[in-house]
């Protein structure tokens, strides 16, 4: 009978183990082409249930495109990869009427190059010639984060210090 006991004990603890929970989704280590510490992508992402990307971008023909990383079928983290001969001026794009690359309060940060981060995105842009030009600009938005709420201003910041660099060494840029 205690044998039996032991048994079932083990058989649920191997069962619940197995089962895990929702929140348990792996983050990938990579996104769109640039490897990035998953813990920067968890602070930014509301859902891990699901996760793929939709990856338009071709790095070897350096044309505009959007890399989308979806949850079930709902966006959670969106990047514009945009290449031009000139210089764009990121409050420009981040205050424009159009929702491509808007980002809300917008600030300039520190960053190395030259970057604004808003209340649920972020850009980039830096020197990189190319096929597609002699700039390159990355716009980062967070569609699932309310543009009101201001707690993910530090972690926008903290994955484009990570991701933008990582991404400028995936284009070899020279």
């Amino acid at each position: 009978m205690k044998v039996h006991r032991i048994l079932i004990a083990l058989l649920l603890s191997v069962l619940v183990a197995s089962c895990g929970s929702p929140t348990d989704h792996e983050v990938p280590k990579a996104i769109c082409g640039t490897k990035i510490d998953p813990a920067l992508t968890r602070l930014l992402v509301t859902s891990t249930d699901d996760l793929y990307e939709y990856n338009r971008v071709d790095r070897s023909t350096a044309i505009t495109a959007p890399c989308v990383l979806l949850s079930d079928r709902d966006p959670v983290l969106e990047l514009r990869f945009s290449w031009d001969d000139t210089a764009t001026d990121l409050m420009y794009l981040a205050t424009g009427a159009g929702s491509i690359s808007r980002v809300t309060a917008p600030r300039s940060i520190n960053l190395g190059y030259k970057t604004i981060a808003g209340t649920d995105g972020a850009i980039s842009i830096a020197p990189c010639n190319t096929n597609g030009g002699k700039y390159f600009t990355l716009t980062l938005q967070l569609p699932q984060i309310r543009l009101t709420d201001q707690t993910h201003r530090k972690d926008i910041e903290k994955f484009m210090r990570a991701y933008f660099p990582a991404t400028l060494k995936t284009l070899g840029c020279r």
